[in-house]
């Protein structure tokens, strides 16, 4: 699962990149630094399997990983193929996500390809350009639609649903804020459209708004932005986060008391881009390993099995199962959790849930 990285020219985007993956993307005061897409894997931070390599003392401790993506900035006129705009256009076509990086910082060393800092006026910028690409798919679709209704009567309710979004996407409004019911959700999510993407923000603050993030009023205007399409904002300083990734664990403890922090903005950053993918972590713990397993919400407990090896799934029986807080009730000890009734015995339509702790039976 991709998740890319967008926004305007010199926005912070790469140093955030830089920042996640400590992958050494080019970073530079000037448009179109990034060019190719840079691609790093990411380690989903997770407490919970700190917690059990402490109890299993494991030979080895699995994290799970997301990819990231970062993707050239993006200027007006995009869609028509100005700047790096095609290039653009094809790389977050590929990805699952989006991560926009908003500027909200004020600093007059550091160029704005509009000449001033405006979140708001940044994400419609790129929403248009997007939207005006959406609007070629769109068109495309339904001119091969209105061609075969001749021949079937069922591709009415495709081209109705074809027309409702174009009208939104002509008023500038992205498709995943467009209210689809479950049919439509599933006759246009072939089309691949790029404002269908689920998406969150990062606000980009200076390091003096730290403690107090809502002290920008830059902030505030994107907060209030994202809040009617329900999408999730992320404050951080980038600055600060690019310092802290370049730290070992307890340098880093220290600073981000020193901040008054309890985590990394990139932390969150990570766990939120998890959940925007609609995935979830299952574990298993042993002394040859602790590991999380990424599936997505909603999965059964057979193709969970499945994750680990499909001899499991094909001979799947059953799993045994405690969620994570229980296992930690009961002091850690999975005989003290059995003894308490704890511990359930689930069948093929047990649907998994976040922080299960699972032990799959099989036969072979």
């Amino acid at each position: 699962m991709k998740i890319g990285i967008v926004g305007l020219p010199n926005v912070g985007k790469s140093t955030l990149f830089n920042s996640i993956t400590k992958a050494g993307a080019e970073c530079a005061n000037y448009p179109f630094c990034t060019i190719e897409p840079n691609v790093g894997m990411v380690t989903v931070p997770d407490e919970r399997v700190d917690k059990l390599a402490q109890i299993y003392n494991p030979q080895k401790v699995t994290y799970a990983t997301i990819e990231f993506v970062d993707i050239a900035g993006l200027v007006k006129g995009a869609s028509k193929g100005e700047g790096l705009g095609n290039k653009f256009l094809s790389h977050i076509r590929e990805v699952d996500s989006i991560v926009h990086v908003v500027r909200c910082f004020e600093d007059e060393n550091i160029a704005h390809v509009d000449g001033s800092v405006d979140p708001v006026r940044d994400i419609e910028t790129i929403n248009l350009e997007l939207c005006l690409a959406d609007l070629e798919t769109i068109e495309k679709r339904l001119e091969r639609a209105k061609k075969s209704l001749k021949a079937d009567k069922k591709f009415q309710n495709e081209i109705d649903l074809l027309e409702k979004i174009k009208i939104g996407l002509e008023s500038g409004i992205p498709a995943r804020n467009i209210e689809l019911n479950d049919e439509e959700k599933e006759i246009i999510k072939t089309s691949f459209l790029l404002t269908l993407k689920p998406i969150l923000y990062v606000g980009n603050i200076s390091e003096n708004e730290i403690e107090d993030p809502d002290s920008n009023p830059n902030l505030v205007k994107l907060k209030e932005y994202a809040k009617k399409e329900s999408s999730e904002v992320i404050p951080l300083c980038v600055k600060i986060e690019e310092e802290l990734s370049g730290l070992d664990k307890d340098d880093k403890q220290e600073m981000l008391e020193a901040l008054g922090l309890s985590e990394s903005g990139l932390d969150k950053l990570i766990k939120a881009s998890y959940k925007l993918l609609g995935l979830m972590s299952f574990l298993t713990a042993g002394e040859p390993e602790v590991r999380a397993w990424t599936i997505k919400v909603g999965t059964k407990a057979p193709n969970a099995a499945g994750k680990i090896h499909s001899d499991i799934e094909r001979g799947f029986i059953r799993a045994e199962v405690i969620s994570f807080d229980d296992l930690m009730k009961s002091g850690g000890s999975m005989v003290t959790a059995k003894e308490k009734g704890l511990v359930r015995s689930e069948g093929k339509d047990y649907v998994m849930q976040d922080g299960d702790i699972v032990l799959f039976r099989f036969n072979v």
